[in-house]
């Protein structure tokens, strides 16, 4: 009989981009175990897609005075038959998962008790992918970049030529601090267009006003909002010259994905423990973000060598 594995990721985007190195090391490390992934609604289409799990159960996170919720839950963690646990959210809900179980597995995380047990505070000192190799070192896994090939589609409709660089404005619409100003990729977008490349405006609905703004200040440039899924933004990156994005889940993706990325970031978040990861990162912070100016942009701004002339 197969050994069944439990994996735990809830949420956000950004997490869960930095955790496919952790799932994709999971999998080769048990090629032939049955692995459930425990995650939240809108991560089930990449899990699927990712071909590290061999089945994927929901999460609503349910309020703890929701009584059929968490019988359901019990159920679910007491019939799987988990012989381990790699709980990648390592927080206090996922801990009262753990004590919902009735035999307990192994179980690497946070959870007091578990038999592979690392205290919440030391973790939280490191950048989350750096808590991910700490926690299956104990197995004897390593955790590296993900290949991400099997996140692709065919972009070719969105009329990009190369060389182009993608401009990620955004950000969750509860964290406006963690907004560079759209004036500024305005004026960034146009200096690009200036040395010859395609400039991509990356976002959703929630980005349209400032997106508008940009297209105001840097006309020619490429409105993708409310265009592209997430296996258009990984196919984009691994085509453009380089990136330039807020503290947002899709500049986590582009990061991973290989290409340049030039991430801004407020005081809101420590990038320590949170940037992007990839080959080639570079991180500028300020607090406010208002504060960083195009020159410095412009200063760590490294495009890789397309097919086009620009690069």
């Amino acid at each position: 009989m197969a050994e069944r594995i439990l994996v735990i990721k809830l949420s956000a985007l950004g997490d869960v981009i930095i955790a496919l190195g952790a799932m994709e090391a999971i999998r080769k490390a048990h090629p032939d175990a049955h692995i459930t992934l425990l995650t939240t609604k809108p991560f089930v289409d990449i899990a699927q897609r990712s071909r590290y799990f061999n089945a994927v159960e929901t999460d609503a996170r349910a309020p703890f005075y929701d009584i059929l919720a968490w019988l359901r839950l019990y159920r679910f963690l007491n019939g799987g038959n988990f012989s381990r646990v790699y709980d990648l959210q390592m927080n206090d809900r996922t801990g009262a998962y753990f004590c919902l179980l009735r035999k307990k597995p192994e179980w690497s995380g946070t959870a007091k008790g578990a038999s592979h047990y690392h205290a919440k505070a030391d973790l939280l000192k490191l950048h989350a992918f750096e808590r991910h190799k700490l926690m299956l070192a104990d197995f004897g896994i390593s955790v590296g970049m993900p290949d991400l090939s099997w996140m692709a589609s065919d972009v070719s409709l969105l009329g990009l030529k190369k060389p182009y660089v993608l401009l990620i404005p955004g950000s969750a619409p509860q964290h406006p601090r963690k907004r560079w100003p759209a004036l500024k990729y305005g004026a960034l977008g146009l200096k690009l267009q200036r040395e010859g490349y395609e400039v991509a405006l990356l976002g959703t609905s929630a980005e349209h006003e400032a997106i508008a703004r940009i297209m105001k200040s840097c006309p020619g440039a490429h409105d993708l909002s409310g265009r592209t899924s997430l296996y258009d933004i990984a196919t984009l990156a691994r085509g453009a010259a380089s990136a330039v994005g807020n503290d947002t889940g899709p500049t986590h993706l582009i990061a991973m994905s290989g290409c340049p990325t030039v991430a801004l970031f407020s005081a809101d978040t420590d990038p320590a423990k949170s940037a992007p990861v990839g080959a080639a990162v570079t991180v500028i912070q300020s607090d406010p973000i208002d504060d960083i100016s195009l020159d410095d942009v412009m200063k760590n701004f490294r495009p890789r060598k397309t097919d086009g002339a620009a690069a």
